[in-house]
């Protein structure tokens, strides 16, 4: 085994690490959520799957760019929310329970809007695509359901172990993440330069800053759902936008560099909306806590 495959291998476990370690600490009545909020559900899907979709069928179609650029836009704009998302959104003061029930929910909705979806964008674009159902359950199954799953039944029977071990399993998982994420973005990261003067650099910006903007305004009056939905639409899985890529462009091999460096530009896009989300997320709390006093 090659150091860039032992990388890609730790990288995976490191995802369904995390992942894991996120169910140790949510209960099912999280998970399900979404299913009794059909506004802010619809409004999510509307915010990650079709406007963020529209928005990357007009640049494909309107700007000339290298064809790995534009098969990651359209890939990405139909990827559900990154595994490692939720423990930046609900340290940015986003709710715990929405972003978990999103994490899951926006996973099994992309096995059926993913197909569809490219059939309508081939329409578009008068260009036939397709997608592995079978590989995008396997890809939610393995990275978000298993593990989620895995988490809630220990949480269940053993409590207070998961308690105890939901802080260490995630800390190693984050180590694990970084580490493993280092030798990979190296080698991608000079494949991403080649393309710095296709604009790809600007065009996966936009993508990020729209979804922000895009979220944030589509995520209702609650100013916690606001900052899960604004994160969740600026970043997305790069597993799942990868399976969309090589099942109709395999032998595009800079398609999984901007896949991949999409989600560095989205968490650097991100910082300050994240502070300015945070300290607004103090003060409304310090504010019910003078209240009630």
């Amino acid at each position: 085994m090659t150091l860039h495959e032992l990388a890609v291998l730790a990288l995976k476990l490191s995802v369904v690490a995390i992942v894991f370690s996120l169910g140790l600490r949510t209960t099912a009545r999280d998970v399900v959520f979404l299913f009794g909020k059909p506004s802010l559900l619809l409004r999510s899907i509307l915010a990650m799957n079709i406007v963020m979709l529209i928005f990357a069928v007009i640049v494909v179609v309107v700007f000339p760019m290298a064809l790995p650029v534009k098969i990651a836009l359209v890939a990405l704009s139909l990827s559900p929310v990154p595994p490692i998302l939720p423990g930046k959104q609900t340290k940015a003061g986003g709710s715990a329970t929405y972003t978990m029930s999103l994490l899951v929910v926006a996973s099994l909705v992309s096995i059926v809007l993913i197909p569809l979806a490219l059939a309508i964008v081939g329409q578009i674009l008068g260009t036939q695509y397709s997608v592995s159902i079978s590989k995008l359950i396997i890809i939610v199954m393995i990275s978000v359901v298993a593990p989620l799953i895995l988490g809630l039944i220990v949480r269940h029977f053993l409590p207070t172990i998961a308690e105890k071990a939901a802080g260490p399993i995630g800390l190693f998982a984050m180590i694990l993440l970084v580490l493993s994420a280092l030798p990979i973005a190296y080698t991608t990261g000079i494949v991403l330069w080649h393309l710095v003067g296709d604009g790809v650099v600007i065009f996966l910006l936009l993508f990020s800053l729209l979804g922000l903007v895009v979220g944030h305004f589509l995520g209702g009056p609650d100013e916690d759902d606001r900052t899960v939905l604004a994160l969740a639409t600026a970043a997305r899985h790069p597993a799942v936008a990868l399976a969309i890529a090589t099942v109709n462009y395999p032998e595009e091999k800079a398609t999984l560099a901007v896949l991949l460096w999409h989600l560095v530009f989205a968490i650097v896009v991100s910082i300050p909306y994240v502070r300015w989300r945070k300290g607004l997320h103090r003060t409304v709390v310090e504010g019910a806590d003078q209240g009630h006093r």
